[in-house]
């Protein structure tokens, strides 16, 4: 019996060899890095990347693409909130996908790296291994291991020690400050919502290789590598193509979250004004305002304790999203009094001075936020205060 299981073990064995015997390139064959610009959809709005192995005489194609994920997955969106979302690598031809991302708008360039046909064979070897069914699937994530931060793992390894690479060194920013980069122009909802959504690892500051999670930033850091040969360091990039220049995405709609939230503002102040000065005690609007705020601090708190996410993990902003707010604000009565919103008053103030002195690392949306809850806070405490007491 247990020569025989051991038969079987070694026959799978070689077969799982044989197939890993991945074909040798030739001298014609190249490696290039394929840059694709940001796209409108939130999953593209950062850009994407592929190596691309191309060999005339193997007449070999291969765009190996590590963004694949799929829609059809079951509970798509709950995997993707909790952090359980599998990515996966896939090898298609780059020509048609220079028509689809061209279709779309988006800047395609092409580097092509200057390897030693060793390293090339290396590379080609490290990306068919990946390929392989049990090794293409991988858990993503977004700024630690993604599309773009594992071409760099790619290269390294098919490299060694005559790699000289630093990642990108140009900039030194958060990684909410790279994502804003990106978003605010082009998806500002989108923007206000991942700000909204990240917690205070993402005000970390981003390491140069780190900063690689972006395309165009691991792009830069290609054109800035060199690469160690017999005559001295050479540049790893050899040549650039520019197959298309897209033009730029701006968000065209008018209803931003700015203007969407200081527009709330200013009618929550004609409201409260208007109440106060007509004595009118009607707590509906604040039901719905403080379940909303209620809602999304559940939210806030579901990302920080209920996912993989460590990004959105320490999210302040739960603080005046607090979720308690929902159902406490259905509990407010006409007749009583709790001191406890002349405490929320001095609070929410301070939250608002930490908001303005702190915009470059938070969303300035929340500022109009505080705004509005600080005014309803105030018509609550107010008016619950004008009750007389019982006696």
């Amino acid at each position: 019996m247990l020569r025989s299981v051991l038969f079987a073990f070694l026959f799978l064995s070689s077969i799982a060899l044989a197939r890993a015997q991945f074909a040798t390139l030739s001298a014609q064959a190249k490696v290039s890095l394929v840059t694709f610009g940001p796209g409108d959809e939130l999953y593209s709005g950062f850009g994407h990347s592929v190596l691309w192995v191309y060999d005339p005489v193997l007449r070999l194609d291969n765009a190996y693409s590590y963004g694949t994920f799929s829609f059809d997955q079951g509970n798509f969106y709950i995997n993707f909130m909790r952090g359980y979302l599998p990515y996966s690598i896939s090898v298609h031809p780059l020509g048609p996908q220079l028509e689809y991302y061209r279709a779309e708008n988006r800047s395609i360039s092409e580097q092509v790296l200057n390897l030693s046909q060793a390293q090339k064979q290396r590379l080609y070897n490290y990306l068919e291994n990946n390929y392989l069914p049990q090794n293409r699937v991988y858990p993503y994530k977004f700024f630690y291991d993604n599309c773009a931060s594992r071409l760099a793992v790619a290269l390294k390894t098919a490299c060694g020690d005559s790699l000289v690479y630093k990642g990108y060194t140009h900039e030194k920013l958060s990684f909410r400050q790279w994502i804003d980069r990106y978003a605010y122009k082009q998806n500002p909802w989108a923007d206000f919502g991942m700000d909204l959504a990240l917690g205070t690892p993402a005000d970390e500051i981003a390491t140069a290789e780190q900063a690689t999670f972006l395309p165009d930033n691991l792009s830069i850091a290609f054109k800035d590598a060199r690469i160690k040969t017999a005559a001295g360091l050479v540049p790893l990039v050899l040549t650039t193509n520019e197959y298309f220049k897209a033009e730029p995405i701006v968000y065209k709609g008018i209803l931003t979250p700015a203007v969407v939230f200081w527009a709330l503002a200013v009618i929550t102040m004609a409201l409260t004004y208007w109440q106060i000065r007509k004595e009118i005690l009607d707590f509906t609007f604040d039901k719905v305002l403080f379940s909303v705020v209620g809602l999304a601090g559940w939210l806030l708190a579901l990302l920080w304790f209920a996912t993989e996410h460590n990004d959105t993990k320490w999210n302040y902003d739960i603080l005046w999203a607090f979720p308690l707010w929902m159902p406490l604000i259905f509990f407010i009565s006409k007749t009583k009094k709790p001191s406890w919103f002349q405490f929320l008053l001095i609070f929410y103030g301070f939250l608002l001075l930490c908001a303005t002195g702190n915009v470059l690392k938070h969303n300035y949306v929340v500022i109009p936020i505080l705004l509005t809850l600080i005014i309803r806070v105030y018509y609550i405490n107010n008016s619950l205060s004008k009750i007389p007491e019982k006696g």
